[in-house]
């Protein structure tokens, strides 16, 4: 029995009929260089024996009466692989478009609660790159409670091969699921947890207070802006109340375009690079639209702290960042060495606190409740939001993946949208590639189906702009590093006031 966190209970409070809150995945493979087609059979063979490798993969929710407690992942004993997966044949119209229209309306229909939380869609018939028949594809649907970006990808790794022969299949290891915890336990769990609330608040107190005080002293010490205007990012068309109408649009490029404009560039990060990608990408399409640009967008930057906390093996283990894509900059690459400022300057605030504890303060039947009022009472058109969009940047192996001698040609990725946010943007690298994908509303989001073509526009006016701006050889501000020791000092002093105050409260 393992309790979700705050954080992992938050996907499912949130979840509407409109908005279901799964991470998506649509992997297509080759089987031009295979004896034969991988058969649906063949697919279900192999799940089969690689189910133990993912032991969510048959774990349900067990909820807490009331919501006084967050639910429990508890084996499900009436697991059944195929209630987790569909076959559809594609016919004449076999190609990636129809692959992704079929995605898109897969994307619409939420995950069924009573039964492990992941669905897979096989589409046979797909055409190969030879023109050939034998390719398929998989849809992949994996609930937001159970995993992150981060950890989804690390789990399609485990259930794919690095090796082009076929392995063995072998038969599946017994399984036997375990008793489910009675009623009286989990609900005495649940009293135990609520009677240890007050310390998590003290802990948390110091922890946000020490986090924002180190954000203000580099503020002032350093003369550097916030790195976002809180609760003040603009009105743009995809901050609206959205449908359950889903499109996924996705465009490729080459990693080492990206990577020459780092170098191009100096002391700025690959993801930095990624991050001005997408804002030249958005600024041309608020163009487009006749939308203000004049204020800079904000986006909300997903960080793992997989390698900082290894916890568990899975759910949602993230810190978060917002950040200021300076899309008010008009040199596109200009604005990616802004981008790095800005970063640098939201470390203090991401550091601080793993995105998993910003809902302890708060009990699971409020944190529910606040959730459907969210919507309910449309606050995201009432007020500025917080942020624009999120845009995650994930990677993937640069080295070709394999499924029983099928080679993974290209994979596109998907995340949950919800009210005021009708448009997220997931980055993956894979075999020296960077797919930049789009999930958008189409009811909110107009003309999105631009968006693909903005990215090549967009990556070639940075590779233009970087090759004429002076080479730099470092980003930061020449007065960033000039008062560390007295913020530190500062600090020193705060942490000591902080902490004598934490241990009145737990008194």
């Amino acid at each position: 029995m393992r309790q979700l966190s705050e954080l992992d209970a938050s996907f499912l409070y949130l979840e509407t009929d409109t908005a279901p809150m799964h991470i998506s995945g649509i992997y297509l493979f080759d089987g031009g260089d295979s004896e034969k087609a991988v058969s649906y059979s063949t697919f279900v063979s192999y799940l089969q024996s690689r189910l133990h490798v993912v032991p969510f993969f048959r774990e349900r929710l067990k909820h807490i009466p009331l919501h006084l407690g967050r639910p429990y992942w508890i084996d499900d004993p009436d697991f059944s692989l195929d209630r987790h997966l569909a076959y559809v044949k594609l016919g004449a119209r076999n190609d990636v478009d129809n692959l992704m229209a079929l995605a898109s309306r897969i994307l619409q229909e939420p995950l069924k609660r009573d039964r492990p939380l992941w669905h897979i869609t096989f589409v046979d018939g797909m055409a190969g790159e030879e023109g050939k028949d034998n390719s398929f594809a998989l849809i992949v649907r994996l609930h937001h409670a159970a995993i992150d970006a981060f950890s989804g990808e690390e789990i399609m790794g485990k259930l794919l091969e690095y090796r082009p022969e076929p392995a063995v299949i072998t038969r599946p290891r017994p399984w036997t699921a375990k008793p489910a915890p009675s009623e009286e336990r989990v609900l005495l769990q649940a009293t135990a947890n609520l009677a240890r609330k007050p310390f998590a608040v003290a802990a948390l107190a110091y922890n946000a207070a020490e986090a924002t005080t180190r954000g203000l002293v580099q503020r002032y010490l350093h003369k550097l802006p916030l790195p976002f205007p809180l609760f003040d990012a603009p009105h743009c068309p995809f901050n609206r109340q959205i449908t359950a109408n889903r499109s996924v649009l996705s465009c490729t490029v080459e990693l080492s375009r990206l990577k020459t404009i780092k170098a191009e560039l100096g002391d700025v990060t690959l993801n930095d690079v990624v991050l001005g990608l997408c804002a030249e990408t958005l600024r041309r399409y608020l163009d487009q639209q006749g939308s203000d640009t004049l204020r800079p967008l904000v986006a909300m930057t997903p960080v793992s702290v997989r390698s900082k906390s290894l916890r568990r093996a899975t759910g949602n283990q993230m810190s978060a960042m917002l950040l200021n894509l300076a899309t008010d900059e008009p040199d596109p690459a200009l604005r990616i060495r802004r981008i790095h400022w800005n970063a640098i300057a939201s470390e203090p605030y991401q550091e601080a606190i793993a995105a998993d504890r910003l809902t302890e303060l708060v009990p699971s039947t409020m944190l529910a409740l606040s959730a459907r009022l969210y919507t309910e009472l449309q606050i995201a058109q009432r007020y500025r939001p917080v942020f624009n969009l999120p845009i995650t940047n994930v990677p993937g192996p640069q080295v070709p993946m394999y499924l029983q001698g099928a080679r993974l040609v290209r994979q596109f990725n998907s995340a949950p949208l919800f009210d005021s946010m009708g448009l997220v943007v997931v980055a993956v690298s894979y075999s020296g590639h960077l797919t930049m994908n789009f999930t958008l509303c189409p009811d909110v989001v107009p003309n999105g189906d631009q968006l693909p073509t903005l990215v090549e526009e967009s990556l070639a006016a940075i590779e233009e702009a970087a090759h004429h701006l002076p080479h730099q050889s470092s980003s930061e501000p020449p007065e960033l590093n000039q008062n560390l020791s007295l913020a530190d000092e500062a600090l020193n002093l705060l942490e000591g006031v902080i902490q004598k105050a934490v241990a009145r409260l737990r008194r």
